[in-house]
């Protein structure tokens, strides 16, 4: 596993690590982005992931190569190169569908990656939220931004239901339909944190998908069904804001309106559960 101080690009990768492969495929390709992309040399092809969110330090992605490295093949790909600011993973064939898969077959999924071994590092909400109010376009600091996170900053983060290593970025776009099963990928968001707060992450278009998650997840798991969603109703709040401040500093870092777009929708849903 080569570690070097210096940051290549994607070229010099290329040429000096994997010179017999060459690229078939580049960002917009299930998920990838910045000068991420499919190589492949005969029929053999891999993903040559890069480091692309440049506010966070290198050990972030280092953790990703290493969570990778813990978690069995019938969840994830497997880490098979790294160097600063760039890894290569297996690339696992398959379909990735616009929608989630049906409750209990996901719920059985994350269950799995639950039961494995800890990461080794938690995950921690807050810090995550007022970075976002620090690195926001000071325009957008409104009022009521203020006054919730001063509220979660005062109540303090939900006390565990069970603690487990999470994926913590779970949506459609996320999970590859393989012949062998569903896995999950990019694991940028990784680390130890509540199975409630993982359910209370995944990307769902309304309160009733997630119940019936909850309700799958509560069997899989044996948990009453409703402390497993009082649990998960907790976190929701945590969950929105942290949605709603990545979107403004993507909006703040990219000028892309999808973001404000999205920003917008998160806030309202926020204020509803006022």
């Amino acid at each position: 596993m080569p570690l070097r101080n210096n940051k290549l690009t994607r070229d010099d990768i290329l040429s000096r690590y994997f010179p017999h492969y060459r690229i078939v495929a580049s960002p917009g390709f299930s998920g990838l982005s910045g000068s991420s992309c499919v190589i492949a040399h005969g029929e053999q092809r891999r993903v040559l992931r890069q480091h692309h969110t440049a506010q966070l330090p290198e050990f972030h992605f280092l953790r990703q190569y290493h969570a990778l490295s813990r978690l069995p093949a019938r969840l994830a790909p497997k880490p098979l190169f790294y160097t600063p600011g760039w890894m290569l993973v297996e690339f696992l064939a398959g379909e990735v569908k616009s929608v989630l898969p049906p409750p209990r077959q996901l719920a059985s999924l994350l269950y799995y990656l639950h039961q494995q071994p800890r990461f080794g590092w938690r995950i921690s909400l807050l810090p995550l939220l007022e970075g976002y109010w620090a690195q926001c376009d000071p325009a957008r600091r409104t009022p009521f931004w203020l006054r919730v996170l001063r509220r979660l900053r005062a109540q303090g983060e939900p006390q565990p239901l069970r603690l487990a290593p999470l994926h913590m970025d779970v949506h459609a776009g996320n999970i590859v339909h393989t012949r062998s099963g569903l896995r999950l990928i990019d694991w940028e968001y990784a680390g130890d944190g509540d199975i409630a707060l993982e359910l209370a992450s995944v990307w769902m278009a309304d309160a009733q998908q997630r119940r019936n998650l909850s309700d799958a997840y509560a069997q899989c798991a044996n948990i009453a069904p409703a402390m497993l969603w009082q649990h998960i109703l907790r976190w929701r709040p945590w969950v929105l804001m942290l949605m709603a401040g990545w979107y403004e500093c993507r909006w703040q870092q990219t000028g892309d309106k999808q973001f404000i777009t999205q920003a917008d929708a998160t806030w309202c849903q926020l204020k509803e559960k006022r």
